[in-house]
């Protein structure tokens, strides 16, 4: 979060989302519970047919490549990512449902994740 103001008491903090909406209309996506053998390339085609993405990625373990079960999928309209997101959420694809949302900027402030155990 960017903060602006004189005195601490009087800062307003912008959200990333803000900060994105007036530079363009882009959305980044979260989506969850994606099935191990879906591709980016999958992941992209199901998002296109909602209009055009920037970028499609899925996240890996580092050392085995392995999927860990979620991505991300930027789309440049935000029109169309809010029907997308409306319209896959909960969506079974390779016989899993989706979770599909507007993806939340990194918290830096506080100590960071920790796993669950």
């Amino acid at each position: 979060m960017a903060k602006i103001g004189k005195q601490p008491w009087q800062e307003m903090k912008i959200s990333v989302r803000d900060q994105q909406e007036r530079k363009d209309d882009s959305m980044n996506i979260y989506v969850g519970n994606l099935s191990f053998q879906m591709t980016e390339e999958d992941l992209r085609t199901e998002f296109e047919k909602f209009g055009k993405v920037s970028k499609a990625s899925i996240i890996k373990y580092k050392l085995s490549g392995r999927s860990k079960g979620f991505g991300f999928v930027e789309m440049p309209n935000l029109e169309e990512a809010e029907a997308a997101i409306k319209k896959l959420d909960g969506t079974p694809i390779k016989g899993r449902n989706l979770k599909v949302n507007e993806a939340r900027p990194r918290d830096s402030e506080g100590p960071p994740r920790q796993a669950k155990r």
